[in-house]
């Protein structure tokens, strides 16, 4: 095949207009990626909730006091964020990101005694069991909380799914559904606040797994 001058100068024209196309267009962030990312913007920082879906009794201690999420702790694939209501700081949420194997987003419920020992009932959570959106991810209750659920007698809980998500760039929210149950946090994103004093058992080299 014979290529004239003019012909040499319109392919080679076109293959740097295509390389030069092909170095603006990056390719399309994951979903859970971006999800994790997003929280990763907020390490460091606290800030207040509130529960905008409840229950008045079941939830009572919730609406009734203070809640504060802090982004304390951040590692490349593990964020760790204590949650406070009022005076009770045992409760730290984990969010792990497996880009490896099963490429999915974790999330655990660590619960530790005010002496900052573990709670019985702790370390529950699930897995994602599909890629979720950039502004929420489902993680529907695994083997180790349905086992855990049962033996410590809250045998509703097998079915509860937790929901992470970002409704609005201003806004975090944290939610438990199950039939019957519905039970939802909003934590202002806007403005952060003063941390409350570390989780319990933290101080002491906190370990989580």
């Amino acid at each position: 095949m014979k290529i004239n001058a003019a012909n040499g100068i319109k392919l080679g024209l076109l293959s740097s207009a295509l390389l030069a196309l092909s170095a603006c267009t990056p390719a399309e962030q994951h979903p859970q990626d971006a999800f994790f990312d997003a929280l990763l913007e907020h390490c460091g920082n606290a800030y207040e909730g509130h529960v905008s879906l409840g229950d008045p009794e079941m939830d009572e201690n919730w609406i009734n006091n203070r809640i504060v999420i802090e982004v304390r702790e951040c590692e490349e694939n593990r964020i760790r964020i204590p949650l406070h209501v009022g005076d009770n700081h045992s409760r730290t949420w984990i969010v792990t990101r497996d880009t490896l194997e099963r490429r999915e987003l974790e999330l655990k419920h660590d619960h530790r005694l005010e002496d900052g020992s573990h709670d019985p009932l702790t370390m529950y959570g699930g897995h994602t069991i599909s890629a979720g959106t950039s502004t929420q991810q489902a993680f529907p209750a695994d083997d180790y909380s349905k086992r855990l659920f049962a033996e410590l007698g809250y045998p509703a809980s097998i079915d509860n799914t937790w929901i992470l998500s970002f409704p609005n760039a201003d806004t975090l929210r944290y939610r438990l559904v199950r039939e019957g149950r519905e039970f939802q946090v909003d934590v202002d994103l806007s403005q952060t606040v003063e941390a409350p004093q570390a989780p319990w058992g933290w101080e002491d080299h906190y370990r989580y797994d």
